[in-house]
């Protein structure tokens, strides 16, 4: 009995399956509409001897943009300007050695030190193809960024700034166990300068002048894998002791500015509890065209206003680089 319920119902569904039974179809459906995406390439490339990973989007035919990321990030804080820049630029994001998915030599086979980072740096874009470059500017990207217009000045066709300082009365007070540092390298001003490694300082760069309900979890998350790893203390209290040489830069970036004139686009999260808005003002001092926007946001910009800021980008390169 139960072959003969097993044959029928067999029956039966050869005869809705068969071409003469099976009812017409119809052209599947095309998308009423299509919005273009530009994909973003994760890429790694040699140089000198160090795996550097870089975020890629863009024609490398177009005018090119160097992302420099800040302090604890890595090219992921730039994720969601990247594909707003894209269908116009040639954007480019390098991790820094030590930083996101970079190599991370001890400080015994790689010097932590600015100058180094800024060679390392300029030896990246060479090796993936890139000359001249509007390059923007965060945080620890500043003093990377600055060398390139003090040193190479005939390579940035525009300097975009975002929190990244270049004036002392843009260091607000938060620097004092920093300055500690500086003033006597010792065991305890390393300790004391630890403090801004804690998952409670990043917490807090992250969330300090902006609402409660826009502070990304998955950001601070990152950034805080990548100061927790092994060996990664070492490196980054290497890196604040060295800060100082970016201080003592400011008067040759300072001359640069006044020398140079590079178009500059100051865009600055005027809630950033770490870089005061003072210090953006200041870059009128030496460049009195560059054009400055404070906005709402913090230390992390781009984390609530990346819209707002591609704007800015886009018509300010619009109009100074072609």
């Amino acid at each position: 009995m139960f072959r003969a319920l097993v044959l029928s119902l067999a029956a039966s569904v050869a005869v809705v399956a068969s071409p003469a039974a099976a009812a017409p179809t119809s052209p599947a459906p095309t998308a009423r509409y299509s919005i273009p995406a530009t994909p973003i390439h994760y890429r790694t490339v040699k140089v000198d001897g160090l795996d550097i990973f870089y975020r890629e989007a863009g024609d490398p035919k177009k005018p090119t943009i160097l992302l420099l990321h800040g302090f604890p990030s890595s090219s992921h804080m730039f994720r969601d300007l990247i594909p707003l820049l894209a269908d116009k630029y040639h954007v480019v994001a390098p991790d820094y050695p030590g930083f996101g998915h970079s190599s991370q030599p001890t400080p015994a086979e790689y010097a932590y030190t600015f100058d180094h980072l800024y060679e390392t740096v300029d030896h990246f874009t060479r090796a993936v193809g890139v000359g001249k470059f509007a390059v923007y500017i965060q945080d620890y990207g500043a003093p990377i960024g600055l060398r390139f217009v003090s040193r190479q000045p005939d390579r940035v066709t525009a300097l975009i700034v975002q929190n990244g300082n270049a004036y002392e009365v843009g260091l607000s007070p938060l620097w004092a166990p920093i300055k500690a540092l500086w003033a006597s390298d010792t065991p305890q001003t390393r300790e004391g300068a630890a403090a801004f490694l804690t998952r409670e300082t990043t917490t807090f760069q992250y969330s300090e002048g902006v609402p409660a309900d826009l502070v990304n979890p998955d950001a601070i998350d990152n950034d805080q894998a990548i100061l927790d790893r092994p060996g990664n203390r070492e490196i980054q209290l290497d890196l604040f002791a060295n800060y100082q040489t970016n201080v003592d830069l400011y008067p040759a970036f300072h001359e640069a500015f006044r020398k140079h004139q590079v178009p500059t686009l100051v865009v600055w999260g005027k809630n950033d509890p770490i870089f005061t808005v003072a210090g953006a003002q200041a870059f009128k001092q030496d460049m009195p065209k560059a054009e400055i926007h404070l906005i709402d946001a913090g230390h992390f910009a781009l984390e609530t206003k990346s819209g707002e800021i591609a704007g800015y980008i886009r018509d300010f390169l619009g109009r100074k680089v072609k």
